[in-house]
Order: structure tokens, then sequence, then C-alpha cells
């Protein structure tokens, strides 16, 4: 089978797209509006640009039927500065809890009771419960697409990198400590509960 996404719906090119390019890590992003106000919001298209210096980088959505931006992309082109929060298995609920559509002027962080911690470089808080969280400094943004449908790339420099002690020893992330969740298409996530080692030549 050959499918050119050109025609077909543009639902059922992210049903597609979300279907096959898994599992995906998820972003935790927590930003502020330009009055304080926290804001807490899960995204799947995310991944590290690269490590000099340590870029991640996260996709936020268009929203359908909507003509306007998701309060996590005004809220860091009003202040640039985010964490990046990885959620485990034990915040799987909460993180989930993140993705409703709340008004800007309600708090995420409230909604999913989860605690903001002081960072130490940016005035954005990180959620204290997660495992990792990245401090960054939003190097920039690049619009795919404003439409609904379309898309924007985030990138941020990493300025502080919280991680609990059981998750980083002797320089190694321990996985069983971490327990981190990945996405997958509809209503599904993942655990990684079955690894496997191949040696590069």
């Amino acid at each position: 089978m050959i499918i050119d996404p050109h025609t077909i719906s543009r639902k059922d090119r992210y049903k597609l797209s979300t279907g096959t390019i898994l599992p995906r890590p998820i972003a935790w992003v927590s930003t502020m509006s330009a009055d304080g106000t926290l804001n807490l919001a899960p995204f799947s298209f995310f991944t590290i640009a690269c490590s000099q210096p340590m870029t991640l980088l996260f996709c936020p959505q268009m929203p359908e039927g909507s003509t306007g931006k998701k309060d996590t992309l005004n809220n860091i082109e009003m202040v640039p500065e985010f964490v990046i929060n990885i959620a485990d298995e034990t915040l799987a609920a909460q993180m989930n809890l993140t993705a409703t559509a709340l008004p800007p002027s309600e708090s995420e962080f409230d909604y999913a009771d989860v605690t903001p911690a002081a960072s130490e470089v940016v005035r954005v808080p990180r959620v204290a419960e997660a495992p990792v969280a990245f401090e960054c400094t939003l190097q920039r943004i690049v619009y795919v697409n404003d439409a609904p449908g379309g898309g924007a790339t985030v990138f941020g420099e990493v300025q502080r990198i919280h991680i609990r002690d059981d998750v980083y020893v002797d320089g190694y992330v321990q996985l069983a400590s971490l327990q981190p969740i990945g996405r997958l298409a509809g209503n599904h996530y993942c655990r990684v509960t079955d690894i496997f080692e191949m040696l590069r030549q």
C-alpha cells in the first residue's frame, strides 16, 4: 500500500502519524503567563535536539476547531522560559489530567494536584514529584503552520537538570528507578518493561 498524504484528511494524517511513530516520550511542560498563572501540559512530539549546548525540543500542535494557540505556546512567547518535566508510572494519571483544556486563568498544577517547586535559574516552577526536570530558556520557535492541525517546534536550552538521586547513580540513569512511560496512539500508553541490547560494530 502506498499513501499520498496530500489525498487523505487531516484527521487521517494525524492518526497515521501517531499510530506509526511510536512509542513517543512525553514532555510534561510547565510554563507561566505574563500575570504569573502557571500552566502544565503534556506533549508527545518531543525529543533532544543536541547535547552541545544541551537543547530539547517539543512541538505544540495548533488545536483543531480553534484559531488560537495552546496556552503553553502563548506563555512561552510572553515568558521565554519553561521546564520539561518527565512523568513516571506513578504520575501517569496526573499527567493525563493536565491534558484537559482549562481556561488560561486556571492552573493545571491545581487541577491535577501536583506541587510547583521553585526552579534554580528560570522563573517557571517544576513539578516537585517528577523524577527528572529540565529547566530551559527559549532558544527559538519555528512555526511550520499556524492553521488548525499545524504546529510549531519549540527549542529550549537546558540550564539546570533536577534528577532524583536513585534515578542517576554513578553517571548512569537507572531505568528501573525512572519507570518512564511512552505515548502510543489513541488513549494508549506504554511502560518500559521489556528491553534488549545490541552492540554496534
